[in-house]
């Protein structure tokens, strides 16, 4: 089995790490002096007080690997646009293309049951560009829950979480999904094969989509957002404004908003992906995590006024950046 990681930061360096200790072919897509490091001293792997370092095989030309079984993407969904022609040595005629990105991704209406079949979304994939180079029938769905960090070049920290939840756009538990699971596993790796992956994808949105462009606008951790009963409150509609639009695609949560607000706070003060990028001038993954929600809720007919309004907030600060 060849798996090629595309993207391998802190999340790909991860799960390359774990992958190099199974018998699959691992190829890690990386670049500047982490793909340097990695290179000459190989990948570090943090986690608790244990340190272990693994040979791996990376580079930053696609083109050397060849086709692969699966490729794995684990950069943030807004840049996927800018590396469709690096992908294509890496596809042959079989190869899955595992989105392990948060947000609504360009396939989300494939193999959908209902009129919104094979239906584009402009904020996910802009002019259907990423579903015609890469197709669709490739994509399987990947939610990603470890939380990991690049401490220095060539070294990642796990700082939390295990899971890497799979699943076919349309819930059957095919050959290759199955496959997947198993090799994610073999990893050390809570990989279960979801015959739901919507529902797992807009569990985690829901947090995304309201908790992250929020903490863009008051600099504030998960914990003080969801301790001030205001900001508590916009936090609140903003969910509800999500769930409705998922309600109507016929998405179900196992969760009530508090509860989910709640286990956001549980997290304590953790600082947002969304706010680091902007703190540190990154693009923001707003298309993926809200605007894609928004895009939905006017082809379903669901209002959603608030994260209109935190969207266009969000999207002066970036520009407002100095």
């Amino acid at each position: 089995m060849k798996i090629c990681v595309y993207g391998a930061g802190a999340i790909g360096g991860y799960l390359g790490a774990r992958l190099a200790g199974t018998p699959a072919d691992v190829a890690l897509v990386a670049r500047g002096p982490h793909l340097e490091a990695m290179r000459s001293r190989g990948l570090t792997l943090l986690t608790g007080a244990a340190a272990q370092t693994v040979a791996v095989h990376c580079t930053d030309d696609p083109r050397t690997l060849g086709p692969q079984d699966y490729v794995i993407l684990t950069l943030k969904a807004h840049s996927t646009p800018g590396i469709l022609d690096h992908l294509q040595p890496l596809l042959g005629p079989d190869t899955a293309v595992v989105t392990a990105q948060n947000g609504i991704l360009w396939w989300y209406f494939h193999a959908f049951p209902g009129p919104l079949q094979d239906r584009h979304l402009e904020a996910a994939d802009p002019r259907g560009q990423i579903w015609r180079a890469l197709g669709p029938e490739r994509a399987i769905g990947c939610v990603v829950y470890p939380s990991c960090e690049i401490v220095a070049p060539g070294v990642v920290r796990h700082i939390e979480g295990t899971r890497f939840m799979v699943g076919e756009p349309d819930g059957s538990k095919s050959a290759r999904v199955v496959a997947l699971g198993e090799v994610l596993t073999a990893a050390g790796l809570k990989a279960p094969v979801r015959s739901k992956i919507r529902d797992d994808i807009w569990f985690k949105l829901l947090g995304n989509a309201t908790f992250n462009p929020v903490s863009v606008l008051t600099r504030a951790t998960l914990g003080h957002m969801g301790r001030d009963p205001d900001v508590r409150d916009v936090i609140r509609r903003l969910m509800s404004e999500a769930v409705a639009v998922a309600t109507s695609l016929g998405v179900s949560f196992a969760m009530d908003i508090e509860k989910r607000i709640d286990a956001a706070v549980d997290v304590g003060a953790h600082r947002t992906s969304m706010l680091q990028d902007f703190e540190q001038g990154r693009p923001l993954e707003l298309d993926a995590l809200v605007a894609a929600v928004t895009e939905m809720g006017r082809l379903v007919g669901v209002p959603t006024p608030t994260l209109d309004q935190v969207l266009a907030l969000v999207r002066l600060a970036v520009a407002s950046r100095p």
